[in-house]
This record gives C-alpha cells, sequence and structure tokens, in this order.
C-alpha cells in the first residue's frame, strides 16, 4: 500500500499568470510552500511557537523540479504532499500539482530545521514524533 498523502486546494489567479494567462514558472513554488504550510498546520504544529520558544525553523534547503504542463487563469490546482523520507534534521517531500485529474509540476523539496543561531539542527523531539507518527500511520490528514 502506497502512502497516502495531504491534498491542498487552490484557484490560479490572474495575478498568478503571464500576459496569455499561463502560470509563471516561479509561482509553483508558491503553490507548494502554501501547501507545506498548510501540511505542517493541519499536523497541529506551530512554528511560530517552534521558532520563539526554541528558537528553531524549517527552510527549504533544495528542490527538484519537473514542469510537465501548463496551469492557466482560473483552474483549480489540487498539490498532494508526501512525505518521502524523515531524519532527525530533514523531511524529503513529494509535491505533485495537479489540474482536473492531470499531473502538471512535480517537486521532491528537502526541508531542513534550523536554529536560528547555529545551522542546522534536530527536528524538536515532539514536532519529530508527529511527523513519524503520521508517516508509520499511512493516513490522510484528514483521518487523523
Amino acid at each position: 500500500m502506497s502512502q497516502k498523502c495531504y491534498e491542498f486546494s487552490c484557484r490560479v489567479y490572474y495575478e498568478d499568470t503571464d500576459l496569455a494567462g499561463v502560470v509563471y514558472y516561479a509561482n509553483y513554488f508558491k503553490f507548494i510552500e502554501r501547501a507545506r504550510s498548510e501540511w505542517i498546520r493541519k499536523l497541529g504544529i506551530n512554528q511560530k511557537k517552534m521558532m520563539v520558544e526554541q528558537k528553531k525553523v524549517f527552510t527549504v534547503r533544495r528542490v527538484e523540479a519537473d514542469y510537465l504542463s501548463s496551469a492557466k487563469f482560473d483552474d483549480t490546482l489540487l498539490i498532494k504532499t508526501k512525505i518521502e523520507k524523515l531524519t532527525s534534521a530533514r523531511v524529503v517531500l513529494s509535491q505533485d500539482i495537479f489540474v482536473k485529474g492531470v499531473i502538471i509540476f512535480k517537486a521532491i523539496v528537502t526541508i531542513a530545521c534550523v536554529n536560528l543561531f547555529k545551522g542546522i539542527s534536530r527536528i524538536p523531539v515532539n514536532i519529530f514524533q508527529i511527523m513519524l507518527e503520521y508517516k508509520k500511520k499511512n493516513i490522510f490528514i484528514d483521518e487523523w
């Protein structure tokens, strides 16, 4: 059984497109960022609290992206986010964007936990446990 994923939908607005009504290439990164942020929020992780209390934040360390087709003005995007790998300091996610059931964009995103003063750091234990349980239970967030 393959791991299920978190699904996030959003619409393409005029501001996301070029003059031809096609999504500007850099905006795909905004869409997957929104999906990651909502996924973390749905897990019950408060990133502001993590920063203030533990002086740690998540940051994108690496992105591999494949543009397969274009989204256009007024399309509804479905972004699927799935944990591919979880270590004590990093989370590797696959994030795919679909329009009407067709995949148009694929990304592998490595998120690192960093200490605001020292660089790469371990993910706080409580947050690591939440992510590990989510990955182990192989469930949709809404079933969490």
